[in-house]
């Protein structure tokens, strides 16, 4: 029997009918609004094959394939593809499909629009990373072409990507199958997505993104959909923000139209209080029904609301991390001693550079020893076991990239690069700064996985971000509430030349490009979750190394110069290409995205940085602009600065302690005086989050200082609104917010 009705399939079939089969024959069981329809099975793909006796002639073609070879993969995969597709089904596969198609059309007494997807089965799908795999076709019609991209689906199992994974994984190609699901299509007049739950923290709340028309247009970005946010305990709407919808799709003569919304229509609200109600009842239904909170997409046609998928929501933190220390039986003699700049424990051979050009002596699990790292570096960070500078302090470069890329590192050695030799073993304690010599055993004490509720806290818990290529990684592991600072600069200084060589080579697109390439990977891996880009704040010293650096100015102290804010408006062209980036960003629908300005110390520099940025055609109405107060001087006249107009301001504790006690906070000799704890700097952030509130202007810290819990508590009873850590400390923050949230509830309840 090649064909399953959903409505006769549940989880335990995922291997006949794949996941989305499953799932969907799962909402049907519990009685949630499902398009009606039936799934190829599995096994009919397989009866295919070799009925056919095209199996012999597939495998054989991937039996010694290289998949390296691009070109190679791409041409057997096409050729593959092709046929399955030119290969006539066995009359009693074929005769089946169409019948199960006449009956979904004899309901509606006419031929039906269907959907046809591939569904992925258990075995083929041991991460979510292998989805890619899968195909959809809509509005199908006819019997013809739904036996047709039914053959389709079942080649899209031979996708590039798909074989290429499968060889990775060490999967044989002959064991896996795939199941094709074909659905009555919902002519959608309303449709979005709908988080059961909040995707980050787990609180009952609904948050439900709607449009008009059919929902690819929000899946794809297309348009900007409308917001609202219900409290599910509280039983109210709690949020209401309306999209700009400018056009809607939907379906005519069989295929997908757009059509333009006249200004009035554009700005209507989506969905009704009642359609809200009822939407949020169907989530709480399939949360319940699955035991976790859901990723829903629904549909509205006619006035009654379809469900057309659910998945579990990934996003919500569940487990931490084995902990390990060096044995206090084996430890080795101390070698140097350093600051303690990226936790976790290291052994390797040391590897001695001096600059970016030695970059490929480090292999993977080297350690990797230098004076100062610098962006050209990262490639080789990212193979390093661990990290070993001369200079630096906390947050220095080799510090800030070495906690993003979770690789241990100690800093501020003053002489690693004499001490440490090439070829020599050496273990590396990232937590106290220390490097021993040899090889020292790792003592592992597994925490126990307790099973319990996510971590709910009023203060939000964001995560700084340096290099885009991590962002998808720490946006899993950290489940941070969003980017509280993506520095740029980093990526910058890692390009092949300057960025005025650029503007200067007539080359001003391609650097565009090249700056919306990187920050989408962060924005991207954070949707929808706000990510907030600092503008590029790196001193002259850092540039002079790029093709193109030589005309930087000679600085006596780059960390007091020509940087941040005060670059930006001198190299306009600069500026504005960081804001056509942006733009670009926005234009595709990540509305999520924050401009944020570094190093301001008037209120002048924020009027002018908005002119220059609605020149550029931001729509400073959809996405959040805001201000980082790094200095005394932005403290001390905030007032004036948040009357200019912004959304938002980030402390930055790393300037404003270096400015504020004359440290600079990149030399070694004097780190000892470095202190974000220090009174006067309490109590310019206490005044600048005080402000702030009084103004209705979001707060928040970005600095170092957001990654200690006893800075944490202070700003958290200042009344902060969100705390920004490195990604090793997200979850220990978000504990300590926690605790300290609770202290002071208990406290206002002993008064009274």
């Amino acid at each position: 029997m090649p064909v399953l009705w959903l409505a006769d399939v549940d989880k335990d079939d995922i291997p006949l009918v794949g996941g989305k089969g499953a799932n969907l024959g799962e909402l049907l069981r519990a009685e949630i609004p499902v398009p009606d329809g039936f799934v190829v099975d599995a096994r009919t793909f397989r009866e295919f094959i070799q009925k056919t006796g095209i199996g012999e002639k597939i495998y054989s073609l991937l039996r010694d394939l290289d998949v390296e070879d691009t070109d190679k993969l791409d041409a057997v995969s096409k050729q593959i593809r092709e046929l399955i597709e030119k290969t006539k089904m066995p009359e009693e596969i074929e005769k089946e499909i169409r019948e199960a198609y006449r009956k979904l059309c004899e309901e509606e007494g006419k031929e039906v629009y269907v959907a046809v997807r591939s569904s992925a089965t258990a075995e083929d799908l041991p991460d979510a990373s292998f989805a890619g795999q899968q195909e959809t076709y809509l509005n199908v019609v006819g019997e013809d072409e739904v036996v047709e991209k039914v053959k389709k689906c079942w080649g899209s199992l031979f996708t590039p990507r798909a074989i290429y994974y499968r060889v990775q994984k060490g999967f044989k190609h002959e064991d896996v199958s795939i199941a094709v699901v074909v659905q009555k299509m919902v002519n959608s007049e309303k449709s979005g997505v709908m988080f059961t739950s909040h995707p980050v923290t787990g609180e009952k709340k609904c948050i439900i993104e709607a449009i008009f028309g059919l929902g690819e247009a929000i899946v794809s970005g297309l348009v900007t959909p409308d917001t609202y946010v219900y409290d599910r305990v509280k039983r109210k709407l709690e949020e209401v923000k309306i999209g700009e919808k400018e056009f809607m799709l939907t379906k005519k003569d069989g295929k997908t139209v757009k059509v333009e919304l006249p200004p009035e229509k554009a700005k209507e609200r989506v969905l009704s209080d009642e359609e809200i109600e009822r939407l949020v009842t169907l989530g709480e239904l399939i949360e319940e029904h699955y035991g976790k909170p859901q990723d829903v997409e629904w549909a509205i046609e006619g006035g009654k609301i379809y469900i057309v998928q659910s998945r579990p929501v990934t996003t919500i933190r569940k487990e931490k991390k084995v902990e390990e220390e060096v044995s206090e039986e084996t430890e080795g003699k101390v070698l140097l001693k350093g600051l303690g700049a990226s936790p976790g424990i290291a052994s390797g051979k040391v590897k001695v550079i001096f600059s970016e050009k030695e970059i490929s002596k480090v292999e993977e699990g080297d350690i990797l020893v230098t004076t100062m790292t610098t962006p050209d570096m990262v490639p080789a960070m990212k193979r390093a076991a661990a990290i070993v500078t001369d200079e630096g302090g906390m947050t220095c470069h080799a510090a800030i990239v070495s906690r993003e890329l979770g690789v241990p590192a100690v800093v501020g050695t003053k002489k690693a690069t004499k001490v440490l030799k090439d070829g020599m073993i050496v273990t590396v304690d990232g937590e106290k700064g220390i490097i021993y010599e040899g090889r020292i055993e790792k003592k592992e004490e597994p925490k126990p996985v307790v099973a319990s509720a996510p971590i709910i806290t009023a203060t939000e818990v964001k995560v700084n971000i340096s290099i885009p290529d991590v962002a998808e990684r720490v946006a899993k592991e950290t489940n941070a509430d969003g980017v509280g600072l993506f520095r740029i600069e980093h990526m910058v200084l890692g390009l092949e030349k300057h960025p005025m060589k650029f503007i200067k080579d007539g080359e001003i697109d391609r650097y565009v490009d090249l700056l919306y390439q990187e920050m989408k990977k962060v924005v991207k891996a954070f949707y929808p979750r706000p990510v907030w880009i600092r503008t590029i704040d790196a001193p002259t010293d850092e540039f002079r190394a790029m093709e193109g650096g030589e005309n930087e100015p000679i600085e006596a102290n780059p960390m007091l110069g020509f940087r941040g804010i005060r670059r930006d408006l001198a190299e306009e062209e600069h500026f504005r290409a960081e804001m056509r980036a942006i733009k670009k960003l926005v234009d595709e629908g990540y509305t999520n995205v924050g401009v944020m300005l570094p190093l301001i110390t008037s209120p002048e520099e924020v009027r002018k940085a908005k002119e220059i940025a609605i020149s550029e055609g931001l729509p400073l109405d959809k996405i959040e602009f805001g201000v980082m107060v790094e200095t005394p001087a932005a403290a001390l006249i905030l007032e004036d600065i948040i009357k200019e107009g912004i959304d938002f301001v980030s402390l930055g504790t790393n300037d404003l302690t270096q400015y504020t006690l004359a440290v600079d906070r990149n030399n070694e000799n004097v780190a000892y005086l470095y202190d974000e704890t220090h009174p006067a700097v309490l109590k310019l952030i206490e005044r600048t989050i005080k402000v702030c509130k009084e103004h209705g202007v979001k707060s928040s810290i970005c600095g170092q200082a957001g990654s200690y819990p006893h800075v944490v508590e202070k700003l958290v009873e200042f009344g902060i609104d969100s705390v920004s850590a490195n990604p090793d400390a997200v979850q220990k923050i978000r504990e300590v917010v926690a605790r300290a949230e609770k202290k002071i509830i208990l406290e206002k309840l002993r008064k009274l």
